[in-house]
């Protein structure tokens, strides 16, 4: 018998399930291959972008499980993204429509803009921009990506790598909130604070990068590899991934981590069946550096840039 994710209450009232599928990097075939697999599995929450470029292949996954009878639309939670080239108030929509027609959707559960800093568009087939960056101000954008959820398009709107800061000024200025905040986070850097401030203003943090991209052959991370967090993990029976999905859902995150592999989809999964002690929640907090593996570095000189604050 399938079994699948506890689902939170965003602060509209939709439910999210409590992991997701990541597709960063997921391309063609293997996109649309672990969505299926996923999707069999019990996953009912999928995380996809514009700029990931494979929107066609989560939606074909999506659609032919709807075929299949496996799924319902209703039964599946589909996020996708406002490309950093779309920021500007006049192009959101026909973004939003864009990313419908790509995933061959009616509605998209949760739209989020996917970083403050906005790109110059020079046509949409220039996915990811180049490094001419505009002076949109986000808040603008977001005035439009709330016009989106008027429309029907969207169930709801959220953000993407913004700070405690940049969040704040959205909350003073919007009509429709932002339900969620989706950021780096894993052991090496888990968001304590900013996690603690979203939890207050009512938005949930989801966590990209969840397991910090491993590098098997270096054996990093540490809290993937090390003797202490095998014997934790061993502790519970599970391996060291779970115990770090684990770790972040205990956190208060909802984690999507990325795999095309269907074994690994699988172990991602099972991470509901136990608890971390307050004792061993704490040793996995010792594994926090506060180093970012995806600093977006080439826009660190925008006044937008979000990641020149503390949290």
């Amino acid at each position: 018998m399938t079994t699948f994710a506890p689902k939170i209450k965003l602060s509209n009232g939709q439910e999210m399930p409590s992991i997701g599928l990541g597709t960063w990097r997921s391309r063609e075939s293997d996109a649309e291959l672990a969505v299926k697999d996923a999707i069999d599995l019990g996953y009912r929450h999928v995380d996809t972008a514009f700029v990931y470029e494979n929107e066609d292949e989560v939606g074909r996954a999506i659609n032919a499980k709807i075929s299949e009878g496996i799924i319902k639309r209703e039964d599946i939670f589909v996020v996708t993204k406002l490309g950093g080239i779309h920021h500007e108030p006049h192009l959101v929509e026909h973004a939003c429509r864009k990313s419908l027609s790509s995933l061959g959707l009616d509605y998209i559960d949760l739209y989020l803009m996917h970083f403050p800093v906005g790109q110059i568009h020079k046509g949409d087939g220039n996915v990811h921009g180049t490094l001419e960056l505009s002076d949109v101000d986000y808040l603008d954008t977001w005035r439009a990506m709330e016009n989106l959820v008027d429309l029907g398009l969207v169930r709801g709107i959220g953000l993407s790598n913004f700070n405690s800061h940049q969040t704040e000024r959205v909350l003073q200025q919007c009509r429709i909130r932002p339900l969620v905040n989706q950021v780096e986070c894993h052991p090496g850097f888990n968001q304590k604070k900013l996690i603690d401030y979203s939890r207050q203003h009512g938005i949930v943090i989801t966590a990209y990068c969840p397991l910090a991209r491993p590098k098997p052959d270096q054996q990093w991370p540490p809290f993937l590899y090390d003797d202490t967090a095998k014997n934790l993990a061993q502790k519970y029976g599970k391996t060291t991934a779970q115990l770090c999905l684990r770790y972040l859902l205990q956190l208060g995150t909802i984690p999507i981590p990325k795999s095309v592999s269907k074994s690994r989809i699988a172990e991602n999964f099972d991470i509901f069946g136990f608890e971390l002690s307050e004792e061993d929640m704490k040793i996995v907090d010792g594994y926090h550096t506060g180093q970012r593996l995806v600093p977006f570095s080439a826009m660190s000189h925008h006044k937008y840039f979000p990641f020149n604050v503390e949290f």
